[in-house]
């Protein structure tokens, strides 16, 4: 009862706030791309990390947006698990004859200290080619984009033929109160479709040149695991070899040099052909390589030597947090790692545990799975998706081929997948393929990528709604 009565006020508070906030209208300039800038701006300036618990107010204001394009106020939601996580979800309406689209983007950021940046990471920084900022990429960008472009359509009068469903969520890095998860868990209704278009896809560049967009089908899987030596312990002046943070250190070194057997998926095999078209000579070959059988040695052990390249060939497993012992004069009694694995798509936590008990292979050490991502699978190459992605990207960037991907590292889309609504990453955002800066210092968007985006994301929608 308790519960439910404090749920209750939280969402009374939230109503209460955002009526408050709402009344301070913005004015819709009438440039596209003015409003998406005025837009941006003001969403990288709201201090979003788990640490300000401001998610809210950031909701409060993108729903101010829409209400001053004409959004009823029956068409916008704010709610969430807790007072300050606040997720905003708004639909514009079409004619019902398809499911609907959900255009997700997540709100919350990772935290970033001024004195780590060149530049005041809470601020809209720009250059000549350049936006600087915590969230100009991840995520930011394309919440303002979808924010935008739903004015957009109102201000045209669009009428697609389904509805559009605009989340900006909260918690997508921190977790604790996942803002998707919580929408799928209270508010299911307000999230159903046909279809997402998320994060996890973008356009690569290579000396400033496009060389592939991106489409994410497929992320690996979050899997925490813990490995515990245990000893009697004794005084160091005594020392011996059964040393429990030896023993973890052996076990360590043991899942540092064990690799994972290689596994490619239906949506790596046409990302590796693909990749083969961008690249030319050896590497060309070796990506064609992993399409044969058995892969040739000297193929696999080049391109494994690169991290990006590994991680998306196997399971990976990685020592991340280190305790030991309980006084500087004393033998360790415990010692503990964290093993953070990323598991591929369709693993079970259960086999990858085994796996790394016979790697450990000391039956004195404690190897636990402590939890993480759910078993998914990835999103079905549809044609509808795939042809609407690769017509808007041959008409604004022609010879550019669309490359499905699995990312390494996770995102909400997991959560929507498990929920049964296939979900692709696909921003038409365009990076430089290693200078990314994602939750890096000086985060950084190039200023025609931005503006690209919003153009991709347009047509793609209407691509994927008429």
């Amino acid at each position: 009862m308790m519960k439910n009565l404090m749920k209750s006020c939280s969402m009374i508070i939230l109503s209460l706030v955002f009526a408050q906030t709402a009344l301070a209208q913005r004015t819709i300039p009438t440039d596209d791309e003015q409003l998406l800038y005025e837009v941006y701006k003001e969403l990288i300036e709201y201090k979003t990390t788990m640490q300000e618990e401001n998610n809210t107010i950031a909701a409060e204001g993108m729903a101010a947006w829409l209400q001053a394009a004409g959004f009823a106020q029956e068409d916008i939601f704010i709610g969430g698990a807790l007072p300050h996580k606040g997720n905003l979800v708004a639909r514009y309406r079409g004619t019902g004859a398809k499911e609907p689209i959900i255009m997700m983007a997540h709100l919350d950021v990772v935290s970033a200290e001024r004195d780590d940046w060149n530049l005041d990471p809470f601020v809209l920084n720009e250059d000549d080619d350049y936006y600087y900022g915590r969230g100009t990429l991840d995520d930011k960008a394309m919440g303002a984009i979808f924010l935008a472009n739903m004015i957009r359509f109102k201000r045209e009068g669009y009428q697609p033929n389904r509805d559009l469903i605009i989340a900006l969520t909260s918690d997508e890095e921190s977790g604790g109160s996942n803002g998707i998860g919580w929408l799928l868990d209270n508010r299911p209704g307000l999230i159903q479709g046909a279809l997402a278009i998320n994060e996890g896809g973008y356009g690569l560049l290579q000396d400033g040149k496009p060389l592939a967009n991106t489409i994410q089908i497929a992320e690996k899987i979050y899997a925490t695991f813990r490995v515990t030596a245990k000893n009697p312990g004794g005084h160091s002046s005594l020392p011996r070899a059964d040393n429990a943070i030896y023993d973890l250190a052996e076990a360590l070194l043991n899942i540092r040099d064990f690799k994972f057997p290689v596994e490619i998926n239906d949506v790596m095999r046409v990302s590796f052909e693909r990749q083969a078209e961008i690249n030319t000579g050896q590497r060309a070959e070796d990506f064609r390589a992993l399409l044969t059988y058995p892969i040739p040695q000297d193929a696999l052990d080049r391109l494994s030597s690169e991290a990006a390249i590994n991680a998306q060939l196997r399971t990976t497993a990685v020592a991340t947090l280190l305790d030991g012992g309980h006084a500087p004069n004393a033998l360790p009694q415990t010692a503990v790692a964290n093993v953070n694995v990323r598991m591929l798509p369709g693993s079970d936590p259960q086999v990858v545990l085994q796996t790394l008990i016979d790697v450990v292979d000391n039956s004195e050490i404690l190897v636990e799975y402590r939890g993480g991502g759910s078993i998914t699978d990835p999103s079905p190459l549809s044609e509808e998706i795939m042809s609407a992605v690769e017509t808007v990207t041959q008409s604004m960037w022609p010879g550019v081929i669309v490359m499905p991907t699995m990312s390494t590292g996770a995102t909400d889309g997991a959560r929507m997948r498990r929920a049964g609504i296939p979900t692709y990453g696909t921003s038409g955002l365009f990076v430089d393929r290693n200078d990314m800066r994602i939750h890096g210092q000086d985060e950084r968007l190039l200023k025609e990528s931005l503006y690209n985006g919003y153009k991709f994301l347009y047509s793609l929608v209407k691509e994927l709604s008429q």
